[in-house]
This record gives structure tokens, sequence and C-alpha cells, in this order.
């Protein structure tokens, strides 16, 4: 159930672990099409984290919930911070951490639009961003999905796989027949997405399970051991 993705710890909890890398995991409030609710990169974000969280010893953090999803503006109910509003939120939780001897952070993004993580990485030491997109290729490998990264971009297959494994009542009858994929998207920065979808979906739903989004986290919570190692 969705309440159960958020950590649950309390200090004394916190004290006793003495963890020394922090998980924080950043979705988004955007649409995803009729079928799938606008928390859906935030509940996704949480997922990933709560299963690394239960394989390593890391310290779980609560998500930050709105992003960069300008490219979704088209959409009722989608909600955007600026790149720069971003990278100030997540430096400044870096900089507490660090206050408080946490020095590692990595940062579980699960929106393709928050761009700017890359950044933050690049110019601080000791933060890292999880998954990759080696990861998500061995993860797609391992749960068997159909799609590829390419065209299964939004709400399709991989997404809605992991919202029914989840909590299915988060996905919303019909996405058995929302399937559609758009291969050109090159000018999606410029003109944001509405031009290439009508419903928002761009991606094949049709093909999800929640067998595959047990996998597919069950694979990411294996691949952010080599995160762990090198931080």
């Amino acid at each position: 159930m969705i309440g159960d993705l958020f950590p649950r710890t309390t200090t004394v909890d916190v004290r006793h672990a003495a963890a020394e890398v922090a998980v924080l995991p950043i979705g988004s409030f955007e649409q995803h099409g009729p079928h799938l609710p606008l928390v859906t990169d935030t509940v996704i974000a949480c997922a990933i984290a709560n299963e690394v969280a239960a394989a390593h010893p890391v310290l779980l953090l609560p998500p930050i919930t709105i992003s960069c999803s300008h490219e979704h503006a088209a959409w009722p109910g989608t909600v955007s911070i600026s790149a720069r509003t971003l990278y100030s939120v997540v430096a400044d939780i870096a900089e507490s951490l660090r206050r408080a001897g946490v020095t590692r952070l990595v940062l579980v993004n699960a929106h393709g639009g928050n761009y700017v993580l890359a950044n933050i990485v690049q110019e601080s030491a000791g933060l890292a961003l999880f998954p990759g997109r080696a990861d998500w290729h061995a993860a797609r490998a391992a749960a068997g999905l159909e799609t590829s990264s390419a065209d299964d971009m939004h709400a399709g297959e991989l997404e809605t796989s992991i919202l029914l494994h989840v909590d299915p009542e988060l996905v919303a009858a019909g996405h058995e027949a929302g399937d559609h994929v758009v291969e050109d998207r090159r000018h999606l920065l410029t003109v944001g997405l509405a031009p290439y979808t009508e419903s928002g979906v761009v991606g094949r739903p049709s093909l999800a399970s929640a067998d595959k989004g047990r996998d597919l986290l069950a694979s990411l919570a294996g691949s952010f051991g080599q995160y762990l190692a090198v931080l």
C-alpha cells in the first residue's frame, strides 16, 4: 500500500543504525495518462528506495514529491518547480546530512525530466544518482519486459508494472487498451510531450504485470550494491 512507502524510523532507530549512506527518493507530480495517478513517479522512487533499504544498510529519507515536469504542463494536475529550485533543495538536504555526520547521499530518481540531478552529482563529492541507464536496462531484462526504454517512455509497461506490484488499486481500469508508441520525439524538450501523445502515454501498459514489477525492483536492489561499493 502507498502508506507503507514512507520511512517509519524514529530518531532512536537512526542513532542505533548509524548508517553512513542516505537514500533520497525523488519523484514528481505529473500526468501519467488516464490509468496511473499523478504521484506515480514518487511511488516508484519510494518503492525502489524501500527495496534498497531492505537489502542494504542505508538511511532512508522521505521523498521529494514535486520536481521538473514542465514537459507535461499541457495536462491538468501537473505541478513543477524549477531546476534551480530542485538543485537548491537537494543541495540543502545533502548539507544537512553532512552536518549530522552522513557524508554520502544517493539520489533515487524516478522522473526522467530531472536532468539537473546529474549536474548536482557531477559537481558534488559523496553523491550518486541511481538508477542509471545500465541499471534500468538490466532490470528490464531480468523482469522479461517486452519493450525498451526508447519506446516505453511514460506510463507504459515498466511504470504500470511497478504500480501493479506495489499497490494495484492505484492502477485504473483500461490500461490494457492504453498503448501508444511514438518513436520520433526529437523535439520533446522544445515543444513538450503533448504533440506526441493525446493520452499522455508513450509506451505499452497492456504488457504490464505485477510479477514484472516485483522483478524490476528486485533487480534494481541488486544493482545498488555497486553504488554502495563506489561510495
